[in-house]
């Protein structure tokens, strides 16, 4: 089995995935308001609704798909394994107060 991340390409992925063109309401503050949070699946999930939060989820979740797909051409990887790999390194690096997705479906304030 192929080796899928190196420190160098986990640093990398990290930056794209908070990385996006100014907008009223970015993904930081997204997080420290509570509208948003990160799902078990690699992509980021609405906790309250509002239409900026709906295109600030669409734009980070493009861009993460797109990073997860060249991860996977790279390593011969299936992309929702890549993401879901992902999604463990990013709930991991969470502010405090960020919210996740646990296993059971229920949003977990970390």
């Amino acid at each position: 089995m192929k080796k899928i991340y190196t420190r160098s390409a986990l640093l990398g992925l990290g930056l794209a995935l908070i990385s996006l063109p100014a907008l009223a309401l970015d993904l930081p503050q997204a997080r420290s308001q509570g509208l948003v949070g990160e799902l078990p699946t690699g992509y980021v999930g609405m906790v309250k609704s509002g239409p900026e939060v709906q295109s600030l989820i669409g734009q980070v979740n493009a861009r993460r798909l797109q990073e997860y797909q060249r991860i996977s051409k790279e390593n011969g990887q299936p992309v929702d394994v890549v993401a879901k790999l992902a999604a463990v390194q990013v709930i991991q690096k969470l502010p405090a107060g960020s919210l996740y997705q646990s296993a059971d479906g229920k949003w977990v304030r970390k």
